[in-house]
């Protein structure tokens, strides 16, 4: 399987660099220049490498948020950075390899060639397959992305890069997955954790929205069981909820 990697930077000579080093590899590339970009494409397909340019705003939470991905679809993810930037801060937010700007075509080829035998570990089985999908969080003053890991008719379970904390009335969005039907809903969250995993119960879900989730949900049932991991006590929830306002 042909190795491919992306690259999320605005930084001309660091990609002149590193698409020189992919040529001479064998490399596929892809760039984008922010992070929401970035999520969706990760979302939309499996990468061999991730890098991140930690001057650009949001790559430490990108790289966060790719660590919690399944072992399988989880990139090697390498961190382009600066005299100011320390490496532990990389390494901290997941990072494998860190490549120092300004970037030199054989420091990045020294680091591709030693990490290939971690990209090239067999993807096919998920290759095909999108597992993932982002939902888009409406917090007050920001939006926020955050993976989803379990979709039910009630609700959803979500991956963030940051706690979250617990509230009632939230709006989001999210793509079905393999699809490009888009949901828009309401919900409460039922639990959090200090990991930024939670849970959330729909409230408020259009009619034809609604129609569009139960038609994948009974589409998907033929492939795949779907769990709900107790993630919809919604009689503790609210209480934990209520609890904490």
């Amino acid at each position: 399987m042909k190795l491919n990697a992306l690259v999320m930077s605005r930084n001309t000579g660091a990609i002149k660099a590193l698409v020189t080093a992919f040529a001479e590899l064998g490399i596929e590339y892809r760039t984008s220049f922010s992070a929401s970009e970035t999520m969706e494409i990760l979302a939309q397909g499996r990468h061999s490498a991730l890098v991140l340019d930690f001057d650009a705003p949001h790559s430490a939470q990108i790289a966060k948020m790719t660590r919690t991905l399944n072992a399988k679809h989880r990139p090697v993810m390498f961190g382009m950075i600066g005299a100011a930037t320390p490496i532990a801060e990389l390494f901290e937010a997941g990072g494998n390899f860190a490549l120092y700007k300004p970037l030199d075509f054989l420091q990045v080829l020294h680091s591709f060639r030693a990490a290939q035998a971690f990209m090239q570990q067999d993807r096919r089985e998920t290759s095909r397959h999108r597992g993932e999908t982002i939902a888009y969080l409406e917090l007050p003053g920001a939006t926020i992305p955050a993976l989803v890991q379990d979709l039910t008719e009630n609700g959803l379970s979500i991956q963030a890069a940051e706690p979250l904390v617990p509230m009632r009335g939230l709006s989001f969005r999210f793509v079905l997955p393999e699809t490009t039907q888009v949901i828009h809903a309401t919900g409460d969250f039922v639990w959090t954790d200090k990991a930024g995993r939670a849970g959330l119960f729909f409230t408020n879900i259009p009619a034809a929205c609604r129609r569009d989730l139960q038609a994948w949900l009974r589409k998907r049932d033929g492939k795949k069981s779907h769990v709900a991991c107790g993630m919809f006590d919604v009689k503790a929830g609210r209480r934990a909820i209520a609890a904490a306002h």
